[in-house]
């Protein structure tokens, strides 16, 4: 794999493997495009409530049940560890089976997870050496359904949008994070709710028919020559042999050990434990967070223009998002965690400095999260997109997976101060290994065509 991307426009397939060759995309075949794209994307949205909703349902319902924050932290573990294993064979599934079949088997395997919890007998989830493997059973099916589904609509961006339009690729891939993020966050406030309305597993039931209904849709609607896959993809190539790709991966690990570290476990338990806030108010609060943070990252862009345009009316040079403002971006997280926790030491009063200092540490850890966004679909060939973005997401999962077992003891050990200072340290590592990352413009992306970054 070469660090220099192909730009020809490839059309949208999601039942087969891409062609070698491709012509222009006529209008008709734009539209059939877009709209297999729109399919996609509802049913990761749809998936995103559920997904956001079963966390919740399961941190607070375990931990009310008397289970440590690292007891539950454990029930995460083969949710973020088989989101490791997807993301890194699921871009190998994806580019020889097509992106249709990982889509399909992400819905499916939502309905078995979040039914395996509903059908459970109660008394048995009362039992630790019972609920435990089994939870995180059904945790390790949601986290492989996740990362399916997420991959296959991710994926599809990088073949939607048409060359040279470096601009369009940006908007589309911030859109389509922060509408995410904003579901789940919508997800928080769903599983905290119905944990109050209706308890555990009637929610969860109610959650696996609704992801049933989404799935026989998709089906139905989802319309394409999808043809024999003609790709022979080798497994070895799921590891990226990009430079740029394997230091931002890296670099991703940190960042969202960084979030997670306090984020996952830390904070929710020490809303309801020492804040004494009910489970609706933590789902409540915690899904406004994401809500807002899924608005900055949509809004990235819009951002950034503003900073171009600053930079061209003081008669500076301007170019697309590069390895640079990735770096200057985290440095500059690292100072939100070390103040809230500056604050909690010095006496602070709790509730303020939580709320004020998650508010502003999401809006900066939503432009970190979408100028990386931006830059791995920058750094990879359409050829092998699936592959690459696979690969990527690993590393975003890996980072999840540190971050949540550490929450979980750390936070057991050392209070949710412990949790912050640790994202403070995986923060400035993410900064100092995006110092590998391409300073100038990448050559595959060239120079950003900024009449159609600032709108005609």
């Amino acid at each position: 794999m070469s660090d220099n991307i192909k730009t020809t426009s490839t059309p949208l397939d999601l039942g087969g493997a891409l062609p070698e060759t491709s012509a222009p995309l006529t209008p008709p075949t734009q539209t059939a495009n877009l709209r297999n794209y729109i399919l996609v994307t509802a049913a990761y949205w749809a998936f995103t409530i559920t997904d956001g909703a079963i966390r919740m349902l399961v941190l607070l319902h375990f931990y009310t049940l008397g289970y440590s924050s690292f007891q539950v932290a454990l029930l995460f573990l083969f949710y973020e560890f088989f989101g490791i294993v997807t993301n890194l064979v699921g871009g190998w599934v994806g580019q020889r089976l097509g992106l249709k079949i990982t889509l399909y088997a992400g819905l499916g395997l939502q309905v078995v997870a979040l039914g395996m919890l509903g059908i459970v007998p109660t008394e048995l989830l009362l039992l630790p050496a019972f609920s435990v493997p089994f939870v995180m059973a059904a945790q390790a099916l949601s986290g492989i359904a996740k990362d399916l589904t997420k991959m296959s609509s991710k994926s599809a961006i990088k073949l939607v949008v048409p060359e040279d339009a470096d601009s369009t690729l940006f908007k589309w891939v911030s859109i389509l994070t922060g509408s995410k993020n904003a579901l789940k966050g919508v997800g928080f406030f769903v599983g905290g709710l119905l944990l109050t309305l209706v308890g555990f597993q009637p929610a969860t039931l109610i959650m696996s028919a609704g992801v049933l209904v989404v799935l026989i849709v998709v089906m139905i609607m989802l319309r394409g020559t999808f043809k024999t896959p003609t790709s022979k993809v080798k497994f070895t190539e799921i590891f990226s042999k990009s430079r740029a790709v394997n230091i931002l991966s890296a670099a991703r690990v940190f960042l969202f050990a960084s979030r997670d570290v306090w984020f996952v476990v830390g904070l929710p338990v020490f809303l309801h434990e020492v804040l004494l806030w009910d489970f609706w108010l933590v789902g409540g609060f915690m899904a406004v967070w994401l809500i807002g943070y899924g608005f900055v990252q949509a809004s990235t862009p819009a951002l950034l223009k503003r900073r171009i345009q600053s930079q061209l009316e003081r008669g500076g040079q301007a170019h697309p998002p590069d390895g640079k403002t990735a770096m200057v971006l985290a440095f500059a997280l690292a100072a939100f965690p070390a103040g809230i926790a500056l604050a909690l030491m010095s006496g602070g009063e709790p509730t303020l400095v939580i709320v004020i200092g998650l508010l502003a540490f999401g809006v900066m850890f939503a432009l970190n999260s979408a100028v990386h966004s931006y830059l791995i679909l920058a750094y990879t060939d359409k050829d092998e997109v699936a592959l690459n973005v696979g690969f990527y997401y690993m590393a975003n999962a890996t980072g999840r997976l540190i971050g949540t077992v550490l929450s979980g003891a750390l936070y057991l050990y050392f209070g949710l101060v412990g949790c912050l200072w640790a994202s403070v340290l995986f923060i400035l590592a993410a900064g100092f290994i995006s110092l590998g990352l391409p300073s100038t413009p990448t050559p595959a992306l060239g120079t950003l065509d900024l009449k159609k970054a600032m709108g005609d």
